[in-house]
């Protein structure tokens, strides 16, 4: 069935910004809980959730932007510093969800079924990847770096699955099947591009605690 979480719990005195980013947080999640049940069951309620999802990040990156100008100039710099990162975690997220909607019309549109195999690798990157984001939710929610190191160390268990998946439908000698690997290499890029972005959103939530930016450390030293 597909899920749908109740709002976070936190500090009342949040500016509305961040309650925003907070729900986009959970929306995420909520699209890799349900992708993993569409690539599962192939559910036709959890291929509507997922599209659900998308559209609902999307108005929530449309909303923070249009009011982050006029929030940004009533606040002193330390507020300003996070309602920057409620933007930033939202036009990531956004992506995210942009990416799973577009695994879900994929892997519909395949003409044949999806392998038990190759479900396997692609539901296992999808649950690292829902891993990471309940990570940046409560990292976010109560600032704190462990749930980010998390997603920095978890975004390498997704390029192994990825790296495994990818070889072998490359080196596939079915020329009557190519149009079926290539879908699905393009499926499972996709979710190692959203693990990318749950990596991009690590990187802000240090950058708003430590009040530094890691986009210049070897990923490899972030991980370690």
């Amino acid at each position: 069935m597909p899920r749908k979480r109740p709002g976070p719990k936190h500090n009342g005195d949040a500016h509305p910004l961040v309650d925003l980013a907070l729900r986009a947080c959970l929306v995420a999640s909520d699209a890799a809980f349900n992708i993993k049940d569409f690539l599962t069951n192939a559910s036709r309620m959890a291929y509507l959730a997922v599209r659900d999802c998308e559209k609902e990040l999307d108005r929530i990156e449309q909303e923070i932007d249009q009011r982050l100008p006029g929030a940004i100039t009533d606040v002193a710099e330390p507020q300003a510093r996070e309602l920057l990162a409620c933007l930033r975690f939202s036009t990531e997220l956004e992506r995210i969800g942009d990416l799973l909607w577009g695994v879900c019309q994929r892997v519909h549109n395949l003409r044949s079924k999806l392998p038990k195999a190759d479900s396997k690798h692609l539901i296992a990157i999808v649950e690292i990847l829902e891993k990471m984001l309940q990570q940046i939710r409560e990292g976010f929610t109560r600032r704190e770096l462990d749930p980010a190191s998390y997603v920095l160390r978890a975004d390498r268990e997704i390029d192994q699955v990825y790296k495994s998946f990818f070889r072998r439908h490359l080196h596939s000698e079915n020329e009557e099947k190519s149009q079926h690997h290539a879908d699905l290499l393009l499926i499972a890029q996709a979710l190692e591009r959203a693990g990318d972005h749950a990596t991009n959103l690590a990187e802000e939530l240090f950058r708003l605690i430590e009040g530094r930016s890691l986009r210049h450390v070897p990923k490899r030293q972030l991980r370690d």
